[in-house]
């Protein structure tokens, strides 16, 4: 077994790519005192506060890092699908984001809710929508990649709902505290070692 340094600015994590290749059966979408509201074109500060809000206690920083040409070249694009989840104040509480621009495949590119509902059940209700919303006629393949930053129920979250495992990858990356792209109080359970970079 070895062990590999890891640069006290950078973070290293385990990628598990997973998908599903039938499409689920059809079955009822669980209830929700929450919508979605398919976000067409989003502002980027908008769409930046959400992906905010659901991913930092994850560590999610590349939209945040993307500079505004290569974000809106996403957020424009009619094969990436946006959909906020609202509760009854309208207050945006999750996202999903559907990515179509590979024929015949829809990734799961984001999907989460923000911290104070994890863990209550609300996770099957957005997923069902996202997989009700990513399986069209023309789709084979509906993939995701989850990793050992998410929420520790993430993998197991995902088999639940019929993915499976198919690679596991090693990534490197710069931590997003000390880039300055997120606060660096943010996600305590993973360790900040290096000075945040002014």
């Amino acid at each position: 077994m070895g062990l590999t340094p890891v640069p006290g600015d950078q973070l290293a994590a385990v990628s598990t790519a997973m998908e599903m290749v039938e499409r689920p059966r059809p079955k009822p979408l669980p209830t929700s005192p929450f919508r979605l509201s398919h976000w067409v074109k989003p502002e980027s500060e908008r769409y930046r506060a959400l992906f905010r809000r659901v991913g930092t206690p994850w560590l999610w920083y590349s939209r945040l890092a993307m500079d505004e040409e290569r974000l809106r070249a996403i957020l424009d694009d009619p094969q990436v699908e946006i959909y906020a989840a609202v509760d009854r104040t309208g207050i945006e509480i999750g996202m999903v984001e559907l990515d179509f621009r590979v024929a015949g495949s829809c990734g799961l590119a984001y999907f989460g809710l923000v911290p104070e509902l994890t863990g209550k059940g609300h996770g099957n209700w957005l997923m069902g929508h996202a997989l009700a919303f990513a399986w069209r006629k023309d789709v084979r393949r509906v993939w995701v990649h989850t990793c050992t930053l998410d929420h520790p129920g993430a993998l197991t979250f995902y088999r639940r709902h019929g993915f499976t495992p198919t690679k596991r990858t090693l990534e490197t990356f710069p931590d997003p505290r000390v880039l300055g792209l997120l606060p660096a109080d943010a996600a305590p359970q993973i360790p900040m070692l290096g000075p945040v970079r002014r």
